[in-house]
């Protein structure tokens, strides 16, 4: 596998753009391999206003010395969104959707940490709706893995896949409700500008119907940090969630808990994201 060793994080808004020019170029099919490429970046920089606005936009507390257990994903985010916006990427950038996140923390970092930074795509597999993507992120302290997670995307286009395919998902009854919150419309903008994603999506309701939603979406990634955040869970060693509907802005939803477990869901209980945390 080829490495690249980046010297600064690349900027987002020229990766954006370039992804979404390619993206027309780029035809999603069967038999997509994943490019053999790693990116890393050393000793990775934490702006402490970015860190900041994060922390107040998805909720953590600003006391806090460790950082959300989320936030690593933030630092990795460009080099992801290289990765994906490369001409050697297979799939199209722009209509990609995440599917899943996981984490795997093996003893937190703080904001005086500079760690190295590793993102590459592990695999491309097959999915009865198109092919699915598992980016990875890992962070190192002198040469030791303390965090890593992966990132599930779904490019969907026809295919003849005949595997077996996965359970079909069923929602169970319903977490008991712990908190209700309005989110505003203006809320993927202020995300968006604490973690540096300005996907389209997410930012205004004209730019979200270019690309078939009514108005603009919550990001997946802050509906994750806002309810583990919620949960406040301390020592937290894993993360487990999977994206389930878009959060359309402005709206109303319920977040559940019971436990490790929690929820978010909308009116009707319309479900919107489940996941876990795991216990250090």
């Amino acid at each position: 596998m080829a490495v690249v060793r980046l010297d600064a994080a690349p900027s987002l808004a020229p990766l954006l753009a370039r992804g979404a020019l390619r993206s027309p170029l780029k035809r999603a099919a069967e038999g997509a391999v994943a490019p053999p490429t790693r990116l890393v970046l050393r000793d990775a920089a934490i702006d402490r206003g970015r860190l900041a606005a994060y922390r107040e936009v998805c909720g953590f507390p600003v006391s806090s010395t460790a950082l959300p257990v989320t936030y690593p994903h933030i630092l990795g985010f460009p080099l992801a969104m290289r990765l994906m916006a490369a001409r050697e990427f297979p799939l199209p950038l722009l209509g990609l959707v995440h599917t899943a996140f996981t984490v795997d923390q093996h003893r937190p970092l703080t904001a005086e940490d500079r760690p190295e930074l590793t993102v590459y795509a592990s695999e491309l597999s097959p999915h009865r709706r198109g092919t699915e993507a598992t980016l990875v992120t890992e962070a190192r302290l002198a040469g030791e893995l303390v965090w890593e997670s992966r990132s599930t995307y779904l490019a969907r286009h026809a295919t003849s896949y005949e595997g077996p395919l996965a359970p079909e998902r069923t929602d169970n009854a319903p977490l008991p409700v712990r908190a209700e919150w309005d989110l505003p419309g203006d809320l993927g903008r202020r995300y968006g500008a604490a973690s540096g994603d300005r996907n389209p999506i997410h930012l205004h309701p004209l730019t979200a119907r270019l690309f078939g939603f009514p108005r603009a979406i919550a990001h997946g990634m802050w509906t994750v940090a806002r309810c583990l955040a919620e949960h406040g869970a301390p020592g937290t060693a894993g993360v487990r969630a999977e994206f389930r509907a878009p959060v359309l802005l402005p709206g109303r939803v319920a977040y559940g808990a019971d436990g490790e477990r929690f929820e978010l869901r909308g009116p009707g209980g319309r479900l919107h994201l489940s996941g876990g945390v795991v216990q250090g």
